[in-house]
């Protein structure tokens, strides 16, 4: 009884022990290791949010010293604090008139 497999090409191919190491190792660092393909694609992930970040930081921070060049007035500082916190002088009274639909911030 001779084993008419042993002769066909794809039995070659899989009866090599090479194949089987390097599926072996493809199947190992694509699912099982730490260093995984998906926990490349998530750390990825992360990493373009951490820029993205970054950028948003990056422009509030240009904006904040602005705003801190702005204040060296003391005339600045005066309308700042009057617009943002409603800060009056003495004997001066403030009226706040809020039309429908708007809301103060």
């Amino acid at each position: 009884m001779i084993n008419s497999y042993k002769d066909k090409k794809w039995f070659k191919l899989l009866s090599n022990k090479y194949i089987w190491v390097g599926l072996f190792f493809i199947v190992w660092m694509t699912f099982l290791d730490n260093y995984s393909y998906f926990d490349h694609q998530m750390l990825n992930k992360e990493m373009d949010e951490l820029k993205e970040n970054k950028k948003y930081y990056q422009e509030e921070i240009k904006k904040d010293s602005k705003s801190i060049k702005e204040l060296q007035n003391s005339e600045q500082i005066e309308k700042f604090a009057r617009e943002k916190y409603y800060m009056k002088k003495e004997n001066e009274d403030i009226y706040i008139i809020e039309f429908e639909g708007d809301t103060i911030q």
